[in-house]
């Protein structure tokens, strides 16, 4: 009788997130933040962000950096499709698209786009929990591992004045975000920026669900902050650009299974 052989373990084997490869063109480069952005539209329609024509997100052109897609005015945000965004300037110059933009929205990221360079994408809707949490003109606290991605990373800008639709005040929204990833805006909501689509919608996605978290925990009782030491380690942990891209992709893939036609 022949000996049966043991059965070799299996080897094991590491497994890792690899990073987007660099695009080999502008018009590849181009076609996937504007896919990207419809996708955002989309995702936000989802989560709630919409409120009538309130709510834009821009990504920067990579060819020409002082343009940026932006959303068309009066387009619910499940409708937005790769086709529908519109090319504009820093003078608010429609340069490809047929309808108005928001004029708040290009006075916001116009002024971002210009005080950025780094900046790829913003994204600012009028977010019900962003929106209470704006009420209260605090920062973030620090509550859980999630909400430690803005942890000595956001500001509140304050006080409110309206519509933002002077260029000055453009100027001190981006003066107030200096180098942050993220601001409040008092009274208004919130807004984020990354140096990818990716990472500038994953964070209003994952701001506006601390805000949340934050308002619930407050309405249940006395809060307990995570010390300063570990947030701060907390936040270079979570808070990263790769961190916000890779966090984005399970959505693009649900979003575009879900809703192919953003692709149009």
């Amino acid at each position: 009788m022949n000996a049966i052989s043991p059965v070799a373990a299996p080897k094991a084997r590491t497994f890792r997130l690899e990073p987007r490869p660099p695009a080999a063109s502008y018009e590849e480069e181009r076609l996937h933040r504007k896919q990207r952005l419809a996708a955002t539209f989309r995702l936000f329609g989802r989560y709630g962000f919409d409120q009538g024509l309130a709510g834009h997100v821009t990504a920067r052109d990579p060819e020409f950096p002082d343009q940026y897609w932006i959303n068309p005015l009066g387009v619910h945000f499940s409708q937005i499709r790769t086709s529908s965004l519109q090319l504009v300037d820093h003078e608010g110059n429609i340069l490809i698209g047929n309808r108005p933009i928001n004029t708040a929205g290009f006075t916001i990221h116009s002024a971002l786009h210009r005080a950025r360079p780094d900046v790829i994408a913003a994204a600012h809707t009028h977010s019900t929990y962003g929106k209470a949490f704006s009420a209260l003109g605090v920062p973030l606290l620090p509550l859980t591992q999630d909400s430690c991605a803005f942890y000595e990373d956001h500001a509140v800008f304050d006080p409110f004045s309206g519509v933002v639709l002077e260029d000055s005040e453009g100027d001190r929204l981006a003066e107030t975000l200096g180098n942050r990833s993220a601001l409040i805006l008092q009274n208004h909501g919130l807004l984020t920026v990354g140096h990818s689509v990716e990472t500038a919608a994953w964070r209003f996605i994952s701001m506006d669900n601390a805000a949340h978290a934050q308002l619930l925990a407050q309405a249940a009782g006395p809060l307990k902050p995570i010390a300063h030491d570990i947030a701060r380690k907390t936040a270079a942990q979570v808070g990263t650009e790769q961190g916000g891209y890779f966090s984005f992709q399970p959505l693009w893939d649900w979003i575009v299974a879900q809703e192919p036609d953003l692709l149009d």
